[in-house]
């Protein structure tokens, strides 16, 4: 879904990614060809792969730091230059310069004469008096300097101009938040363990973590209760991030890497799920002995592993209740039929390795006792239609195969620009109409695909409204049998809005940027 921007009217940088040369050398070539459309996740590993160990914390600092402050950086060197600086190289040598000596704290000497050498090896000796220039100028007063480049955002101007639109109150520590680095956070397997205990075994790890706990409350119309719905989400931050590697029993799938607010949408779906079978089960002469449920967009899978681990930690009686006749009550079986389903082959790869490694391939779940059905499938979410539950449906109208579907929608992903700094350069505004439209595709494609009575959470990492809110209304206000679930006041996390809740990337120790809408399929 990324797309590059133009980089310069007169010259396109090179999309070739050469990895010889020194450090600098090779984070300038980097950041040249991210801004070709490569993504950072794209060459970040074959950078750092390219040196040796005692470069890579060096490397990795500057690769970032000068995408986090890349716009800011820029306007700052329009304001630095005589005349307008036009080819690409140059100005990516010299912000690579302005990192160092701005936020890196490396000496003004060895910032200022080891830039000017990378311009060399880059190939544009002709324009180091022009670097060496500028850098002097710069280091004479950084302070001064550094308070410039950090008074405003270091967004594109349309994307900040669309932050205002959407976020006024918000905006200034919005802009500011996503200038900087995302905590790391970790979701417990508590099928395996308890988060108090995998701390505990953090700690003899010495490395040192933080509970973090987030209360989700939501009204949901099936419910045999009418009290709203209560749960929490609890999770570990790291004061410091640190390699996988390091954690303990990583490699056994004891925990995994991912946002606190990411950690949301599997708790929500899941509840929804077993209310839905509450409900099923309390309306007579209702055969409902096996579940099926949809994670849509499901690479790289981590969402798809946590509804895993709830659905593993579930009693199949209560799942499935007991088919009666006049004389005999005999069990019927059981089965949960979960289809995950992504568009790119490469990715399906990530979705069967993070699998792998949580102990829940095919084989595995086959192999235990959760009655779950894993099929993981390559398609087209806008056309897919499910074929293996064709049996279950009847031909009345409205009639679908999903109790539950969780849609991680494709989006422009602008709530995770801390951990992807990339996005910043190579998202458009044309981006943003274009990846509209197709969550409306998808939506429209699952949505009848979804049983009366089943719910669908549609989750975005976006923190622009025309993807969410607006999306939702529009959809809500076309489908009569869509009804939006109320997230209620118990909720610790987000914004309310018309429908469903909005995070924001504010608070340095929290969250990314996500939205979460709940829909419950009705009667037209």
């Amino acid at each position: 879904m990324r797309h590059p921007s133009p980089a310069s009217k007169n010259h396109k940088p090179s999309s070739n990614l050469i990895m010889n040369g020194s450090v600098r050398v090779r984070v300038i070539r980097t950041l040249l060809v991210i801004q070709n459309g490569q993504s950072l996740a794209s060459v970040l590993d074959p950078l750092l792969n390219s040196l040796h160990d005692g470069d890579k914390g060096f490397a990795h600092a500057l690769l970032l730091t000068t995408l986090r402050q890349w716009h800011a950086l820029a306007r700052l060197l329009d304001s630095l230059a005589d005349n307008p600086i036009d080819e690409v190289e140059v100005r990516t040598t010299i912000q690579v310069g302005l990192v160092q000596l701005l936020y890196l704290e490396v000496a003004d000497h060895a910032a200022i004469h080891e830039t000017v050498e990378a311009a060399k090896e880059v190939g544009f000796a002709h324009a180091t008096g022009l670097i060496n220039a500028i850098l002097r100028k710069v280091a004479k007063n950084p302070n001064k300097f550094r308070k410039k480049c950090n008074k405003n955002h270091s967004l594109p101007n349309w994307l900040a101009y669309q932050l205002k639109q959407d976020w006024s109150d918000q905006y200034d520590a919005l802009t500011q938040g996503l200038r900087q680095s995302a905590p790391m956070f970790l979701r417990v397997n508590a099928a395996a363990t308890s988060v108090t205990e995998y701390q505990e075994a953090l700690n003899g790890a010495e490395i040192e973590t933080e509970l973090t706990e987030m209360t989700t409350g939501f009204c949901l119309p099936s419910a045999s209760n009418a009290a709203p719905v209560t749960l929490a989400t609890t999770g570990l931050r790291l004061r410091q991030s640190t390699a996988v590697s390091a954690l303990p029993d990583f490699a056994d799938g004891i925990v995994s890497v991912q946002d606190m607010h990411a950690q949301l949408a599997a708790p929500i779906i899941h509840r929804a799920l077993m209310s839905k079978v509450s409900a099923d089960k309390s309306q007579a002469g209702l055969d409902n002995n096996e579940l099926y449920i949809l994670d849509a967009c499901a690479a790289p899978g981590g969402k798809l592993a946590h509804w895993l681990e709830l659905l593993s930690s579930e009693d199949a009686s209560v799942l499935f209740h007991v088919k009666q006749d006049d004389t005999v009550a005999t069990s019927v079986p059981t089965g949960i039929k979960l289809t995950a389903i992504d568009n790119e082959a490469s990715r399906i790869e990530r979705i069967y390795d993070n699998l792998k490694r949580l102990n829940f391939t095919q084989t595995d779940l086959a192999q235990s006792s959760s009655g779950i059905d894993l099929d993981i499938v390559c398609a087209d979410a806008t056309r897919w239609r499910s074929t293996g539950a064709s049996k279950k449906q009847d031909s009345a109208k409205n009639s679908g195969v999903f109790d539950a579907i969780l849609l991680d929608s494709p989006c422009t992903a602008t709530g995770v620009i801390r951990r992807h700094p990339d996005i910043s350069l190579l998202r458009t505004e044309e981006d943003v109409e274009q990846t509209v439209s197709l969550q409306a595709e998808i939506l429209q494609n699952l949505w009848p695909q979804l049983k009366v009575g089943g719910y669908l959470l549609y989750v975005t990492c976006s923190i622009l409204k025309q993807e969410n809110i607006l999306q939702m209304q529009d959809f809500v206000s076309r489908h009569d049998d869509a009804a939006a679930v109320a997230f209620t006041e118990a909720c610790s996390w987000g914004i309310e809005q018309a429908i469903g809740r909005q995070c924001l990337p504010i608070d340095r120790d929290g969250g990314d940027g996500f939205y979460y809408a709940l829909l419950q399929k009705t009667m037209a």
